[in-house]
């Protein structure tokens, strides 16, 4: 079983800018099958926005997608943990905070995503979240990535 984040977080970073419209944002999250980005600036975390806040605090308040930028809707300093970190430690964070995802950053700058999935990928195999976190996203009839 694996003890630290950097044995079971997704390495990958899906990134904007602090100025990106939402629509790019929830462009990239479409086209990543992602439910987040980090919102960065040269290389450093500003925040992290999720689809989430997309729907809550900008499309529910009726702002237009396409002049509201990132960083006025993402959660700004997000809860972090670092790839050195106890897997029991990121649980821990996401259990006391009531977050899904966190950011894996060393010296500042985003390394890799652990999410709720990942730990139940590694820490349960055969339970439903794992089941689903390995599960091909859904698609919207008629749709497609390119």
């Amino acid at each position: 079983m694996a003890q630290y984040v950097r044995d079971v977080m997704t390495p990958a970073v899906t990134s904007v800018r602090p100025d990106a419209s939402l629509v790019e944002a929830a462009e990239l999250m479409r086209t990543q099958d992602i439910g987040d980005v980090l919102v960065a600036q040269d290389g450093a975390l500003v925040g992290m926005l999720t689809d989430r806040d997309i729907t809550l605090r900008a499309v529910a308040e009726g702002v237009d997608p396409l002049t509201v930028s990132a960083q006025s809707v993402c959660t700004p300093a997000p809860v972090t943990v670092r790839p050195d970190d106890p897997v029991s430690t990121a649980a821990a964070l996401m259990r006391t905070h009531a977050v899904r995802r966190l950011p894996v950053v060393e010296d500042g700058h985003p390394l890799g995503m652990l999410s709720i999935g990942d730990l139940a990928q590694e820490q349960d195999p055969d339970s439903a979240l794992a089941d689903i976190s390995r599960a091909a996203p859904d698609r919207w009839p008629g749709t497609s990535v390119t």
